[in-house]
This record gives structure tokens, sequence and C-alpha cells, in this order.
């Protein structure tokens, strides 16, 4: 071998030396992929935004991870030299320059908020933005849930539903994958519930009758009138003492929002035994004043 030839790979071999030297001296090890940091509008480009964190070099938030609502001027959201919380979504390249995200730092905060709205118990509000044979696809806050048709109060025409905003409590919740399931029936119950309380008298209508009692519907919600707390007395028929909807007055007697039933009394408003039986319009009009009495007896005033 020659002494050019040794010459020239010396050369070559200072050369990516001091190459890799400027490399590491670009390169900030301060910031990582995942991490939140706080920065400011640079300047505005036609595909997005440069942004001053205080590293070595802007880095760069493209137009499309701006907004988790689509904005399509960042801009508009996003005054220059005003401080915000971004999150960096790519290392950095050649050149130094990371990659960060307001989308995606929104969507972190919103399955935050979904995770306490589900330990919580809570409802809220949600866009019906789809339907397909299981039930309706929703917008919550920015991300894709979805409610099953069981879980729909109105369960028959599911295109009436789209655009209409409704209220849903969270059944199942799965970050990973991507997974959000709600009912707006729970959550239109828990809404009642909170308005009932035991010794309140409701009016409604009987919707359906068994053996063992009678089914009433009332603000959007239904009660067992069981056959035991009808009269004080022996019931023989109840298809002889109700039809399929007759309006009846009766008294809350018990909530269990936990399984969703409303158990209703006539029995406690009766002045004696039976008179439900033998006079069933007198215990109806004179509910309201029957009340209060019967309200005390109930709850041992």
């Amino acid at each position: 071998m020659d002494q050019q030839s040794t010459r020239s790979r010396s050369n070559d071999q200072s050369f990516s030396m001091d190459d890799f030297a400027k490399a590491l001296e670009q390169h900030d090890y301060e910031f990582q992929k995942g991490q939140i940091v706080q920065g400011k509008a640079f300047s505005y480009e036609p595909d997005g935004v440069y942004i001053d964190i205080g590293a070595k070099s802007l880095a760069f938030l493209p137009a499309n991870e701006a907004s988790l609502q689509g904005v399509t001027d960042p801009s508009a959201i996003l005054p220059l030299h005003e401080e915000r919380e971004f999150l960096i979504i790519r290392d950095q390249d050649a050149d130094g320059q990371l990659t960060l995200s307001l989308r995606q730092l929104e969507i972190r905060q919103v399955w935050e908020r979904m995770a306490e709205f589900q330990d919580s118990g809570q409802s809220l509000p949600v866009r019906v933005t789809g339907t397909n044979k299981g039930g309706v696809t929703v917008d919550v806050q920015g991300l894709r849930g979805f409610i099953p048709r069981s879980h729909l109060l109105e369960r028959e025409n599911l295109d009436a539903l789209k655009g209409q905003t409704l209220t849903a409590s969270i059944l199942e919740l799965d970050r990973d994958r991507n997974k959000l399931v709600l009912s707006n029936r729970l959550a239109t119950r828990s809404v009642t519930f909170s308005q009932l309380e035991v010794g309140q008298l409701i009016e409604g209508k009987v919707t359906s009758i068994k053996p063992f009692g009678v089914f009433v519907d009332f603000n959007n919600t239904t009660g067992l009138l069981h056959i035991n707390q009808i009269s004080k007395s022996y019931i023989e028929s109840l298809a002889a003492l109700f039809q399929v909807g007759q309006e009846i007055k009766a008294m809350i007697v018990e909530l269990d929002e936990g399984r969703g039933r409303v158990s209703l009394s006539t029995r406690v408003l009766e002045n004696f035994p039976g008179e439900m039986l033998e006079n069933m319009g007198s215990v109806m009009s004179e509910a309201e004043s029957r009340q209060d009495r019967a309200r005390k007896a109930l709850l041992g005033e």
C-alpha cells in the first residue's frame, strides 16, 4: 500500500470523527419523545409552526398536529410568543429538529378526563356522528365513542339521532385499544334517580300487567307496583283491577339505582284495608291530600 493511500484513509477517518462530533453537538439529550415541554410559537409556515422550546434548534409543529378539533389555521389557537405545553412526538432529525403535537397532548388529556368521569360515575354530553347496525358512533370531546343500541333510549330510528346531543355514562374505557363505550340509557336513569326520593308521589301510566305486579311508566322511567303493595287486602286478579294505559298515582317506597329499580305503593295511600279494591277512584283523587300522612308513616316521622 503506497503512502498516498494511507494518507487518504487517515483523512477519511478524521472527517468521519469530526462529523460525529458535530452530530453530538447538535443533539440535545434534554428532550425525548413522549416528553411534555413548554414552548412559544416563533414563526408560521404553510405546513406548520416553528416552536421555540429552548432547544439548540427550533422544534416544528405540523399543521395537522395543531388541534384535536381540526383547526386549519394554527395562528388562531397559537398566537406568537404565547407559552403553551407541547408533546414531543418524534425525536430529533439529522438537523436536530424535534416534532411536536398539541393534538396528541389534547387526546392524552381527554382520555384522562374520561377516566375521571368513569371513576366518578358522572354523565357527559356526546354528539351522535353516525349509525351502524349495532348502535351509534359519537364524538366525545374529540374522541370517537360508541353507544350500543341496547343502551339507547331511542332504539328504533337511529338515523334520527344523527347530529343530536345525548347524555351518556361511560361503560368501558380502554385507552390502549382506543375503545370508548357509553350508555345513554344508564345516564338518563341516573339523572332521573337524582330527581326521585322515597315518599314522593308520582303519576304515570300502566304499561304492563304481570302476575306479580303492575309496571308504571313516569318521567322517562319505569316503576313496579308489586301486588303486595297495591292494597292491604288480598288481590285475586290484577287484570280485573288494572288495564294497560290506565293513569295511576302511587308513592315511591324504595329506590335502587344500582339495579335501576323503583318500587311503588298505593297501599300506603289507603284509608282502610281493601279501599283500592272497593273504591280506587277515591284513593286516586285524594292521593295528594293523603301523601303527607303516608310519607310520615313510611319514613317513621
